[in-house]
């Protein structure tokens, strides 16, 4: 038995996205309250743009929102100018979502069984 193991965002989280011009507005909900705590600490700013990689331009901004176990992302020039200038096929970031969602974290044994958060096999 290996002492890290990989937690899916899909089997701890829901999201929604949408566009404001050329940033693509990311919400990821955790689908339990104890749960919340480990998206704190693993979705962090750097880690999401590491995993969207050259898909955004610019900077993302990461924002909290522990009333609603939800973090809150601007991935900013993720559009290419965004609505009716970009020639991109999901020129509003609604796929951006689905993309958050595939996003795998790797982690100790220890730390997924002290969130409780489910293992991917």
């Amino acid at each position: 038995m290996s002492d890290r193991v990989k937690v899916r965002l899909v089997d701890v989280a829901h999201a929604r996205s949408g566009d404001k011009g050329d940033t693509a507005n990311v919400g990821l909900i955790a689908y339990e309250e104890r749960w919340y705590p480990f998206l704190v600490e693993h979705v962090t700013r750097d880690a999401v743009a590491r995993h969207f990689g050259s898909n955004i331009d610019g900077p993302v901004e990461r924002f909290e929102l522990p009333n609603l176990w939800a973090l809150n992302f601007l991935l900013h020039g993720a559009l290419d100018g965004g609505g009716t200038l970009s020639l991109k096929t999901d020129a509003q970031g609604k796929v951006f979502s689905t993309g958050l969602l595939r996003m795998v974290v790797e982690l100790p044994r220890t730390e997924a069984e002290r969130y409780g958060v489910p293992v991917a096999k």
